[in-house]
């Protein structure tokens, strides 16, 4: 299985969307890890989070390629393939801050926060 990139999947001049979710952020969320769009900056949570936002935005909008946006991650993941890659270098900020607990935000998450995980 190869990896086919089409245009628009991967944006290397827009920076990320913030330091946190989007969604998480909005509505008093946490997450465990975060995923940055490759096509608009847009960061949202993993899958392992209660939440899911990265893989929702993919679903909604049609950007296939996200990044790890977890300090000193750099790999990429297409969902049409199912793949992870190599890729180019994005705007900055490439993570969110290293001050940042994971999971996170700080004060959000519960107590029970293991529990509450998607496999």
């Amino acid at each position: 299985m190869s990896i086919d990139l089409q245009a628009g999947d991967i944006d290397e001049s827009v920076p990320s969307s913030g330091p946190g979710c989007v969604e998480c952020t909005a509505t008093g969320g946490w997450w465990l890890h975060l995923r940055r769009c490759a096509g608009c900056g847009h960061v949202g949570c993993c899958d392992n989070s209660p939440s899911q936002h990265g893989t929702k935005h993919s679903e909604t909008s049609g950007h296939a390629v996200i990044q790890s946006y977890e300090p000193g991650e750099e790999w990429f993941y297409d969902y049409r393939s199912g793949q992870f890659f190599d890729g180019p270098r994005l705007a900055a900020p490439t993570s969110h801050p290293q001050s940042q607990p994971v999971p996170g935000p700080d004060g959000h998450v519960p107590a029970n926060w293991q529990a509450l995980l998607h496999p």
